[in-house]
């Protein structure tokens, strides 16, 4: 069976990134990225996402967004598109754009801004040029990656990386078949109990400050289109860094 395209998380380290896809490939007792999450002072809180995408994907990423509000500390909202240009994160949310960003390899792409171990903006990033074909455009793989892009922006890893494992029931799954149809399994495309659960987790201390929702000056964000590899990093200074996580196709 052909493989189907993955986005893979992006982590700060190396050595971070390399243990964590060195796991078995059953699911995590942990799925979190790491220490990264974003800064606030009470639970829950909300993560405002920016809806830039077209009306053909307006209707997944409600649903991803009220998906992911079933949380007990954390909801989210779908509010008006802020980013510019090719998808440039707004400070103190996450920006959601869909464009044919061509082939290269990816279905879609996570990416977040970090200052220390707070997350401070974050985008999602849908590849319509292969949305666009008849392989992936179905309402399951488009409703699978949608979630799961959104899901990492909040410092959710995946559950498992292997395409051909039994579905999860989690769209921080990797998968073959999203829904479920084609071997009578699991559906992929919403968040599971576990997720939830991990999310509690990750946001189980209060901070003294937040991220979510300030203005802050940022330096300008890299791209991640060309290169065929699982994690991209870059410095930004001032111990600033930016991180991709990449769904590539097969």
């Amino acid at each position: 069976m052909k493989k189907a395209p993955y986005i893979r998380p992006q982590f700060v380290g190396l050595a971070l990134a390399i243990a964590t896809f060195a796991i078995a490939t059953t699911a995590y007792a942990t799925h979190a990225w790491g220490p990264y999450h974003w800064g606030r002072t009470v639970n829950p809180f909300t993560v405002k996402l920016g809806d830039n995408v077209s009306t053909a994907w307006d209707g997944y990423l409600a649903t991803a967004s009220a998906d992911w509000s079933v949380s007990s500390v954390l909801d989210t909202t779908v509010v008006a598109g802020g980013a510019k240009g090719n998808c440039r994160p707004t400070s103190g949310r996450v920006e959601v754009c869909n464009k044919t960003y061509g082939f290269n390899g990816w279905l879609g792409v996570a990416s977040i801004w970090i200052s220390g171990t707070h997350i401070t903006q974050g985008t999602v990033k849908l590849n319509d040029s292969y949305f666009n074909t008849s392989t992936y455009n179905t309402p399951a793989w488009r409703q699978f990656v949608a979630c799961q892009e959104v899901g990492h922006t909040f410092g959710l890893d995946h559950q498992d990386v292997i395409f051909d494992n039994s579905n999860l029931g989690t769209c921080m799954d990797y998968t073959n078949d999203p829904d479920g149809t084609l071997s009578a399994q699991l559906s992929n495309l919403h968040p599971n109990q576990h997720d939830y659960e991990e999310l509690g987790l990750i946001y189980s201390h209060l901070d003294s400050v937040t991220t979510v929702g300030q203005t802050i000056t940022r330096r300008g964000a890299k791209d991640e289109d060309g290169a065929m590899t699982t994690t991209y990093v870059f410095d930004l200074g001032n111990g600033e860094k930016q991180v991709n996580f990449i769904y590539w196709t097969k």
